[in-house]
């Protein structure tokens, strides 16, 4: 029997540097830290917002991010509009993160749906996009904007 209803819980990343992750989640994305574990070997936190956990974080890498391993591809946030995407970039900025592309961009040639694409410390790709508002702006490239990297 399957799930009459399937949603997306929370996404747990493995990270290098539970501290600096820690740093970037809450103080760069407003994350709130639910829960943690300091035991050595065993470091995690539980991340999220309004008492809701979205993000769970381990640190058992040694490395940072590949894109030519299976696995995730980007993680995405959605907002309710381009003004909060906005905002979110000129924290970002202000914090020196590194963006795949410049601004607020649609989702694909023509899309209503945007947003801006950037990197964990751990060079996560991540992205905050409203549903609406990026009509007009131009597409930085011909396949989905948070497509090939």
């Amino acid at each position: 029997m399957t799930p009459s209803r399937l949603t997306t819980g929370h996404v747990g990343l493995n990270v290098t540097d539970l501290e600096r992750s820690l740093d970037f989640y809450s103080r760069v994305l407003g994350f709130e830290v639910m829960g943690q574990s300091r035991e050595q070997g065993r470091e995690y936190a539980f991340l999220g917002r309004d008492g809701t956990l979205l993000l769970t974080l381990w640190q058992q890498s040694s490395e940072g991010f590949r894109k030519d391993t299976a696995g995730l591809h980007h993680l995405s946030f959605q907002v309710d509009t381009v003004e909060e995407v906005r905002r979110a970039e000129a924290a970002l900025l202000e914090a020196a993160v590194e963006f795949a592309h410049d601004g607020v961009v649609p989702h694909g040639e023509g899309a209503a749906s945007g947003g801006i694409f950037f990197h964990d410390p751990d060079g996560v790709r991540l992205e905050i996009y409203a549903p609406s508002g990026a009509e007009g702006t131009k597409a930085p490239t011909a396949a989905p904007t948070c497509g090939f990297f």
